[in-house]
Formats: C-alpha cells, structure tokens, sequence
C-alpha cells in the first residue's frame, strides 16, 4: 500500500524476477477515490520474454492515510484497447438524446 498516488504501481516482482513491468500511468481521478490506467507487460519465464503491452485500469480507495486497491479491469490486448478507444469516441462524438 502507499500513502502518495504518485507511488501506486503495478510492478509486481516474484523470486527476484519482475513479472509485471510497468510502462506508463496515468492519473484519470484524485481523490479519496483515485483511479489510475496502466500500461504494462507480463514476464513468461516459459520464453523469459515480456509480453507485448497490455493495459488495465485500477481504482483506488483511500483509508486511514493508505491506498488500498479495491477493483480493476485488465485490457488483454492492442486490439482490445483500440475497440474501446472506438466505441467511447463514438459514444462521446454522437451522444445519444
């Protein structure tokens, strides 16, 4: 847990060996709930190769001075991300009355 959101991360490492990397964050919402996107890669030991880039979005809840991760929605894949981006573009350009 951290008390700074600028210290929220999702780098995870195992066995001395970081499974998941951390690209890239963006601050979406401050606040008592914060909610950060997250670009990242997985590690596969199979291959010992990072995976290509993936996302995910994580929502923060801040109590007794800590962030605690209370929910997330990983984004599998580029092309996943990109139907996403399409989708809200569309809702956001042709509002619906």
């Amino acid at each position: 847990m951290a008390e700074n959101i600028e210290d929220l991360t999702v780098n995870y490492e195992e066995e001395g060996i970081l499974v998941v990397q951390e690209i890239d964050k963006e601050i979406l919402s401050k606040g008592s709930w914060t909610t950060i996107l997250y670009q990242y890669r997985d590690f596969d030991k199979t291959t010992q190769q990072y995976s290509s880039d993936k996302f995910t979005i994580r929502r923060y809840q801040k109590r007794n001075g800590q962030y605690q991760a209370k929910s997330k929605f990983n984004i599998s894949s580029i092309t996943q991300a990109e139907k996403i981006i399409e989708t809200l573009s569309r809702w956001i350009n042709n509002p619906k009355a």
